[in-house]
């Protein structure tokens, strides 16, 4: 049963910074609401881009960080060495797993095709039933909005159900974000889970 509560969240989001300072801006906002809630952050692990500083906002704010990260990527020094805790694992299969199973919430902010398919692996399992965690989009500047044209086409063409268009909370700020991700977003999963997906 999904909770109303969030304890931990995941994080998805780019190892770049991108082309606006809105990102990153974003990007801090989100870690220094995450910290004021008492709301722990599981990410990526990285020190790099829109990971770092979501992880350096929560830290600065007193807030606690669990990083996953794969040996691959630590090795090539890329891991945050200040977060409270840093798990180490063997490839990017298990880091998925283990962020998953550490979270009771999924947000992904702007990335490039890691955090699209995190993203979209995370509205699967959803869909499916495997979990009944709310998952979040945030959608600053506007990021994610040809996306979401495309996931209208998706209804439209019948590959998705329209009552799943539901199961992805989206907002262009953290702290709305979070308070739409909260109670309604836990009854809407109970609603939806186990709806197959359509033929």
């Amino acid at each position: 049963m999904p909770s109303s509560t969030i304890r931990r969240l995941c994080v998805y989001c780019g190892s770049s910074s991108g082309a606006l300072s809105l990102y990153t801006d974003g990007a801090a906002e989100l870690g220094r609401l995450l910290a004021s809630s008492g709301i722990e952050l599981v990410y990526g692990g990285g020190h790099v881009g829109l990971m770092g500083a979501v992880a350096d906002a929560t830290l600065a704010a007193g807030g606690r960080v669990i990083g996953v990260i794969p040996r691959a990527l630590m090795d090539r020094e890329l891991g945050h060495r200040g977060i409270q805790d840093l798990r180490v694992v063997a490839d990017m299969h298990e880091r998925k797993m283990t962020m998953a199973g550490l979270a009771d919430a999924f947000v992904a902010m702007p990335g490039g095709w890691g955090t699209l398919e995190e993203l979209t692996e995370m509205l699967t399992w959803l869909q499916l039933g495997i979990h009944a965690k709310p998952v979040g989009l945030l959608n600053l500047g506007g990021y994610y909005d040809t996306f979401l044209t495309f996931a209208g086409e998706m209804i439209e063409q019948r590959f998705v159900r329209e009552e799943q268009r539901g199961l992805l909370v989206v907002e262009a700020a953290p702290a709305p974000l979070l308070a739409a991700m909260a109670a309604p977003m836990a009854a809407a999963v109970d609603k939806w889970i186990g709806v197959p997906p359509a033929a």
